[in-house]
């Protein structure tokens, strides 16, 4: 089985007591891939140490929203250094956060369009973050879609030339609508554990409605635990609980899921 977690943050702490027999489940359950991405620059740096020393671990560099007060004249020179890296594959975690609300608004929208631009620059997609304030209110979603569509549409060279889409909304939380602006943009819909939780009708809806070849599958981890797990640290190897009910959703045998996701995956990062 050709398995991916395109997205666990396995520098966390909550890893560091079992990290080896995590990897091991992780290969037992199939999987041949797992990206760990950052969230301020220290983390980008760990992170490196960590990709280097399993083949089936991958990086990204970024400053996630929530990091954003720690942005200073010198952190994009450290991220272009990062981004050279062999094994780094993506920048971020990168986005909006109005949930958490730890770094201003407009402070948040500059940074995530420096890296939007360095993406750019170093030919990798884009990993984007985003949580609303509330349900009712979505504006971080809005602002978010509004710069990645202008982004995406103004890229020089525009993504038709490239080798890669250019990226995508990690752990959707939308709606149906908000789902088709990104597609439309060019970008990937990522999907975690809430998938299989039993009122997310809305995520569900959205998978039904999405073409196979743009969907990814991630874990998250250690947070959104699937089911039957919820509750519990997750981890790469849980990863095919979301398989299965996207198959489920879809129609879909596991395999076609597993081997579709994981080809996606491939697409979008460039890793062998």
């Amino acid at each position: 089985m050709n398995l991916t977690d395109t997205h666990c943050h396995l520098n966390f702490k909550d890893y560091r007591e079992d990290l080896p027999g995590i990897l091991d489940r992780a290969r037992a359950a199939g999987l041949s891939r797992i990206l760990v991405p950052a969230i301020d620059l220290e983390s980008s740096q760990e992170i490196l140490a960590l990709v280097e020393s399993d083949p089936i671990l991958f990086a990204a560099v970024g400053i996630h929203p929530n990091s954003g007060t720690s942005w200073d004249s010198n952190t994009l020179e450290s991220l272009k250094e990062l981004a050279g890296h062999p094994k780094v594959v993506a920048i971020g975690e990168i986005g909006l956060d109005y949930y958490r609300d730890r770094t201003p608004r407009e402070l948040q929208k500059m940074i995530l369009l420096e890296q939007l631009d360095l993406a750019l620059e170093m030919d990798l997609p884009a990993i984007l973050h985003v949580r609303n304030s509330s349900e009712e209110d979505r504006s971080c979603i809005e602002d978010l879609l509004s710069i990645l569509e202008d982004w995406a549409a103004d890229a020089e060279p525009p993504f038709s030339q490239r080798n890669h889409p250019p990226g995508v909304v990690h752990s959707f939380s939308g709606n149906l609508k908000e789902s088709q602006r990104a597609l439309n943009a060019g970008f990937y819909v990522g999907i975690t554990g809430p998938v299989t939780f039993k009122k997310a009708d809305q995520l569900r809806g959205v998978v039904k409605e999405t073409q196979i070849s743009r969907l990814l599958v991630e874990t998250d981890g250690p947070f959104l635990t699937p089911q039957p797990f919820r509750g519990k640290r997750n981890e790469p190897a849980h990863v095919r609980y979301i398989v299965d009910k996207i198959s489920d959703v879809k129609g879909l045998p596991f395999e076609t899921t597993a081997r579709q996701t994981a080809e996606n995956a491939a697409c979008l990062f460039q890793w062998e």
